[in-house]
């Protein structure tokens, strides 16, 4: 239990180092975002997965402080990448790192899921490390809604908890026709689809 004199501490914003897509980067966070204190390991096998294309236009989906959109931008200097979260903690972080890290081609906004993205066949990648309490419903939502988004070819790929890997399975199936299993770990599945 902490005391009144733990407090002003608790409110500091904490940093962490981190190296994602071999792309140094010093993260901004603070208590109440998700991971504050160090990369989750989702996340971290999640880089391990991606194939990003230097002009490449992506959206990170439910973006937190911004460790994979900000990884993906360096990735792709050519390209964009918009993130997007529904909590205004989150898009400041994301933002802040973004200046922190010197990258201009990454910009975070406030939006539940699609509900501010108005792009219609513009990214060529989605990516997600998906919340596990985000509801069948709202995932059904958001897999329509980035098939809409993606360019024909483009990817989405999602890392989830194995819980939800047979739903993600039957719904990227479903929404885009076909499913590759990236990879299944202990405890997390990377799943993707392409919008033929």
């Amino acid at each position: 239990m902490f005391t009144r004199k733990d407090i002003p501490k608790l409110k500091l914003d904490l940093k962490i180092q981190a190296n994602l897509l071999d792309h140094d980067l010093t993260l901004q966070t603070r208590w109440g975002v998700f991971s504050p204190k160090s990369i989750d390991d989702g996340t971290i096998l999640f880089m391990k997965y991606l194939d990003i294309s230097k002009a490449d236009k992506c959206l990170d989906l439910g973006c937190g402080y911004g460790p994979i959109g900000l990884a993906v931008a360096k990735s792709c200097p050519e390209g964009e990448v918009h993130m997007v979260d529904k909590d205004f903690v989150a898009v400041e972080l994301s933002n802040t790192n973004a200046k922190l890290n010197h990258i201009n081609n990454a910009q975070a906004y406030l939006s539940d899921a699609f509900s501010t993205v108005n792009k219609k066949n513009y990214f060529d990648q989605v990516l997600s490390n998906v919340p596990a309490k985000v509801g069948r419903e709202q995932l059904s939502i958001i897999l329509y809604d980035a098939f809409d988004a993606l360019k024909p070819g483009g990817k989405i790929t999602f890392v989830t908890i194995n819980g939800l890997r047979h739903f993600i399975k039957d719904n990227f199936k479903s929404v885009f026709g076909n499913y590759k299993k990236l990879k299944q770990g202990q405890k997390y599945t990377i799943a993707q689809a392409i919008k033929q």
